[in-house]
């Protein structure tokens, strides 16, 4: 590492972002996942639009590909369609 003050710097910064990003993606995929397990219509419909924000949100942020975002969405979506 340089010893520049702004390198330092942009090293902490990176640090932080990247610890950031690690949670959020962490905590949207458990949120997908727990989506994915409810079995009740009424409560997936309930939590899939704060599931989708989640995710959204990552795709904007960078930390996950708008096209994977979108498939995400999609496959949520088709599966809240065909629950009984």
């Amino acid at each position: 590492m340089a010893n520049h003050s702004a390198t330092k710097k942009d090293v902490r910064q990176a640090s932080k972002r990247r610890d950031r990003n690690r949670y959020n993606g962490k905590t949207t995929r458990n949120a997908i996942r727990d989506l994915k397990a409810s079995t009740e219509k009424k409560a997936y419909d309930e939590k899939l639009p704060d599931v989708v924000s989640m995710i959204d949100k990552l795709a904007k942020r960078g930390v996950i590909h708008k096209n994977k975002a979108a498939n995400l969405k999609s496959k949520l979506a088709k599966k809240s369609a065909n629950i009984a």
